[in-house]
């Protein structure tokens, strides 16, 4: 019985490559794709967007109330995520968030909806930078107490809408608990000063077609570790939502990692 699946931000880069991989897989079917009412391919058979053929399955801005599925992947905008979760709680489909950007608000009403269907939200669905979130996590703690300064540079496309990325801050956050950083410096310009212990570095660079950078930088006198990741292809991240949503399918409410599916 194959897992059949929607996603939200069909017709983007990200959308469509999901479409296509979702395609080859023989344990998945596509049975909704919707996107922004006013994307001018709306009314579209989905394949077709994404370049491999009729699936019978139009771009649309809602899903139906007679919708079947099995597993939901939200792959947006913070406002896309927010028309659809309402539909995936009520009906108690698992939804995979692979949007960032959203404000505080929206996170919230994201985790409640863990309490009525099975939620994954996760910054970066990439199965390398998930893994090198725990070795972050593990060298943060290693470190503490030692000196060591931390500063984090990420590097994504110039249409990256987020500044910095959301696995950035996620990254900031686990170093955050580990060592105990209470603040986050967004770039330095002008006379600073040195630099005080107590915070996190966060730099962005936007050029041209990046899919993304991460480097965590450790650095205390005299030595310097770095760890770092770098995405060759949107497939990695395609790869890891349908993953999570093949792991999601079937589960109990509650909220869910990347982790889970890693088996971290």
């Amino acid at each position: 019985m194959k897992i059949t699946i929607g996603v939200n931000g069909a017709c983007g880069r990200m959308g469509q490559r999901i479409i296509q991989l979702a395609h080859e897989d023989p344990e998945l079917a596509i049975g909704a794709a919707l996107e922004a009412p006013a994307h001018t391919q709306q009314g579209r058979d989905i394949g077709e967007v994404a370049g491999i053929g009729k699936l019978g399955v139009p771009v649309r801005p809602v899903l139906s109330h007679d919708q079947k599925l099995d597993a939901f992947i939200d792959f947006s905008l913070p406002e896309g995520t927010m028309m659809v979760l309402p539909w995936c709680v009520q009906r108690r489909v698992p939804i995979v968030v692979a949007t960032t950007g959203h404000n505080m608000t929206q996170r919230q009403e994201i985790e409640a909806a863990a309490g009525h269907t099975a939620v994954l939200m996760a910054p970066n669905m990439s199965l390398g930078v998930n893994l090198l979130m725990k070795l972050v996590g593990q060298a943060a703690e290693a470190v503490r107490g030692k000196g060591f300064d931390v500063e984090i540079l990420e590097r994504h496309h110039r249409f990256k809408k987020d500044s910095p990325s959301g696995t950035a801050l996620q990254f900031a956050r686990i170093v955050q608990d580990k060592m105990g950083q209470t603040q986050l410096r967004h770039g330095r310009e002008g006379l600073v000063g040195e630099r005080p212990g107590g915070e996190i570095g966060m730099h962005s660079i936007r050029v041209g077609d990046n899919v993304g950078e991460h480097t965590i930088i450790f650095s205390t006198l005299g030595e310097t570790l770095e760890l770092t990741h770098r995405a060759h292809a949107r497939d990695c991240y395609a790869r890891g939502a349908l993953l999570a949503a093949k792991f999601l399918a079937g589960k109990p409410p509650g909220k869910y990692t990347m982790n889970d599916v890693l088996g971290l």
